[in-house]
């Protein structure tokens, strides 16, 4: 195993994680090149400090594409041929990527220009690969980049969290010189959707609602690249939700968490995981929902209708392609997107357009059930008439089920959506699961900042300075102590332009106004 730059630091678990999934499995039958990717668990023992710079774009990143501080993931390019010189009979390497972000479309570019090279040239050219990687600018939401790689430029818009969901801006290709052709990514992120869902294209609905539950899921597929791309694509198929359970797009009997997820003693966790090796179908087949899925087809036809298939029926990963389940959809089936799909099927639509055309149902089809909840989550925000300077800003009301239940009557999801069904039983079981809970503790975050920031808007409104003539100095000393502390949180809080500098007025001269000796102690106390 070889490491660049020498000086990343790998610990022994994690080293032996990445190198079992590296390379797909025996049975799969990988020949020439393949690509996919996996995600694992960060060591325990790790100190975060070194991700911290990448903290600071986090903040301005659509919510499913932030980093989970304790995964890594690894995008792989892996290559098998025939070579009667070696004693096996074949070559067989593989690069790997390793990276904190989940940019999928770019590492597997990246890849595609930097392996077969490396396959022939080795270390050196690895050296110089590194080299451009060095010299890209930091992933600023927002920002078009420009992302050289041997010799060519890619240019890539990392989105953010104000962009509207479902819209991509486009970049331009342009010719840099005669030697650098940049090429337009057209997204950081996304797979193909609609070849993704392809083998399991009637039950599309019911897999947003068990990926939208946090429901235990198995993806069982021939190869790495499948089982990857098709976790990925349920995983995003909620979004703009973030999927808040693990997920593992290449899963294997050698993996440090094999036992925790395939015991029998305990009801299966909530998890996606993408397995090749025939092992499964047997070690996981008390699992509540299984997909399988044969090879994905490029040209796009849609299989006949299969019906949801009882697990029972699955014996070995060689089982007919379907879902198998007990699981009983809430809403009922949307006929309209599958006539359009396969309409754009027979008039042979691109796989593009039709990856557009799912997004954006399933875009819809989450809008539609999370609206009433942000809107009565909203409502559980103090006026802001309540808020006083002088006093600590005023809790957030608890979030009470029934009382939400009750406003789904008027301002529900059939607002905005056409689907019929038990909405009422999907939001009940929704709020039990790790994907509500994950998304209410990160609402509950964001509105308690803003209330930290209206109060300390408030604050800066008042005549701190005529208020401190008012009190002793001993008052006065714990007042500029306090707003010292809320000028360090004002920089990660949602103020107004200008508010933290005018806090910082009000500090210099409340400290100017009080006798030498103090004036020196507190301008040493903190910064300021």
């Amino acid at each position: 195993m070889v490491i660049h730059p020498q000086h990343a630091k790998l610990t022994d678990k994690e080293k032996t994680n990445i190198c079992y999934l590296s390379f797909p499995d025996s049975n799969s039958g990988c020949l020439g090149d393949t690509q996919f990717c996996f995600r694992f668990r960060q060591s325990s023992s790790r100190k975060l400090s070194w991700h911290c710079l990448l903290d600071q774009f986090d903040r301005d990143l659509p919510i499913y594409l932030k980093k989970d501080p304790a995964y890594y993931y690894g995008y792989v390019y892996f290559r098998q041929v025939q070579d009667k010189t070696l004693k096996r009979g074949y070559f067989q390497k593989s690069l790997v990527l390793i990276s904190k972000l989940p940019y999928s479309h770019i590492f597997h570019t990246v890849l595609g220009k930097i392996a077969p090279e490396y396959f022939e040239k080795n270390e050196p050219f690895l050296e110089a690969a590194c080299s451009d990687i060095d010299r890209w600018p930091p992933p600023v939401p927002g920002k078009t980049l420009n992302l050289p790689i041997m010799g060519i430029v890619m240019k890539v818009r990392i989105p953010t969290c104000h962009d509207n969901p479902g819209t991509t801006q486009v970049i331009q290709s342009t010719q840099q010189t005669d030697t650098q052709v940049s090429i337009a990514l057209p997204t950081v992120h996304e797979v193909d959707l609609f070849r993704c869902f392809l083998p399991v294209f009637f039950h599309i609905q019911m897999l947003w609602e068990l990926v939208l539950l946090g429901e235990p899921l198995v993806v069982m597929a021939p190869s790495p690249s499948e089982s990857s791309e098709t976790v990925l694509a349920l995983v995003s198929c909620i979004s703009p939700l973030k999927y808040y359970s693990d997920f593992r797009p290449y899963f294997t009997i050698h993996d440090s968490e094999f036992k925790e997820y395939t015991t029998r003693t305990q009801t299966p966790p909530s998890v996606i995981l993408g397995v090749t090796n025939p092992f499964f179908a047997k070690t996981l087949q008390h699992w509540p929902h299984i997909i399988r899925i044969g090879d994905i087809k490029l040209s796009g036809e849609v299989p006949k209708q299969v019906k949801v298939k009882k697990l029972k029926n699955l014996k070995t990963l060689d089982s007919k392609p379907g879902v198998y389940t007990s699981y009983k959809s809430y809403l009922n089936k949307d006929e309209e997107i599958i006539k359009q799909l396969q309409k754009g099927v027979q008039q042979k639509r691109p796989g593009e357009a039709q990856s557009i055309i799912l997004r954006r149902y399933f875009l819809e089809l989450t809008q539609s059930f999370i609206i009433p909840l942000e809107r009565y989550v909203a409502s559980l925000m103090p006026l802001q008439k309540s808020i006083s300077p002088w006093k600590s800003p005023p809790p957030l009301k608890p979030f009470n089920q029934e009382e939400f239940m009750k406003t789904l009557e008027k301002a529900g999801p059939q607002l905005t959506s056409r689907l019929k069904g038990d909405w009422i039983g999907l939001y009940r079981h929704f709020l039990k699961s790790y994907n509500f809970d994950g998304w209410f503790r990160t609402r509950r975050k964001e509105m308690t900042q803003k209330l930290e920031a209206l109060h300390l808007e408030a604050l800066c409104n008042e005549d701190l300075l005529f208020w401190s003539q008012k009190h002793t100095e001993v008052e006065t000393v714990d007042l500029v102590l306090k707003l010292k502390d809320k000028m360090a949180d004002g920089e990660n809080l949602p103020v107004k332009p200008g508010t933290v500098e005018k806090l910082q007025m009000h500090i210099d001269s409340i400290i100017l106004a009080l006798p030498e000796d103090l004036q020196g102690i507190l301008i040493k106390t903190g910064s300021t």
